[in-house]
């Protein structure tokens, strides 16, 4: 007998570790993680925004811990993923969701500028899902969902142009399908969600250059909106998508058809 749907989808145990997770999609992608019953750490590494989400999300009867931490420095990847079993005993879910960009015409983007954005966004992401695998592997099972973005998929000549960002998401692409492969047959699934644009502090400057043209030529004709990330995180989360792996999830409205 096949489970009910709504035991598919149900997180109630669980232990979800979601870096980033204290502002802009990370915190939406979290919340929806605790609304299906999952306890949660959040990692980010400005101690402010941190506190203030843990405490919100407390107030809404979340289980909830905090840590600080910075995912390119390997020490502070052991140090969250540690804290996390110290906590709550188990590591069943891994958001990859923490990253940074930097917007530059590549002649002019430094040594410097682009080893900061991929040491964050791709090396960051296999520290976090290799310390988080390590111990998915000892249960023998475990979902990583790395938060990719629709620049890993395609460019445009009208810009923006952010070669470090773009090549670190595409890498992280190949990294999910990497690591699908490599842990698929010990229990652990690896997808990407990659979302097109959805207003968040690193995505604000360019959503107001581009948002007129995006209203013009996008299938759905809009940006994202608050709370469509949500479902597609608790989906991959769970038991609903038992038989889904090494797949990128395009959430753009219809940007890359």
């Amino acid at each position: 007998m096949t489970a009910h749907i709504s035991d598919l989808f149900d997180l109630t145990g669980r232990t979800a570790i979601v870096t980033g997770g204290s502002r802009g999609i990370g915190k939406e992608m979290a919340e929806a993680l605790g609304e299906a019953g999952a306890n949660l750490v959040l990692c980010a590494r400005r101690a402010e925004w941190l506190n203030e989400t843990v405490a919100e999300f407390r107030k809404k009867g979340f289980r909830v811990a905090g840590v600080v931490g910075d995912v390119s420095i390997e020490e502070d990847v052991e140090r969250v993923v540690t804290a996390t079993v110290e906590a709550f005993g188990a590591v069943d879910v891994l958001i990859n969701n923490a990253g940074i960009s930097w917007g530059a015409m590549p002649e002019q983007m430094t040594l410097g500028q682009w080893q900061k954005v991929i040491d964050v966004n791709l090396t960051g992401c296999f520290l976090m899902a290799r310390a988080a695998g390590r111990h998915m592997l000892t249960q023998e099972k475990g979902s990583i969902i790395n938060i990719a973005s629709i620049a890993g998929l395609t460019s445009s000549a009208n810009g923006p142009y952010y070669a470090g960002y773009v090549a670190s998401k595409a890498g992280l692409i190949g990294l999910t399908r990497e690591l699908a492969a490599s842990w698929g047959r010990k229990g652990i699934r690896v997808n990407a969600i990659a979302p097109g644009f959805f207003h968040s502090r690193l995505a604000d400057k360019v959503i107001d250059i581009y948002e007129r043209s995006i209203q013009e030529t996008n299938v759905i004709p809009r940006v994202g909106n608050e709370g469509e990330l949500k479902g597609i995180a608790v989906f991959l989360a769970s038991d609903a998508s038992s038989y889904v792996t090494g797949q990128t999830i395009a959430v753009d409205g219809g940007m890359t058809v």
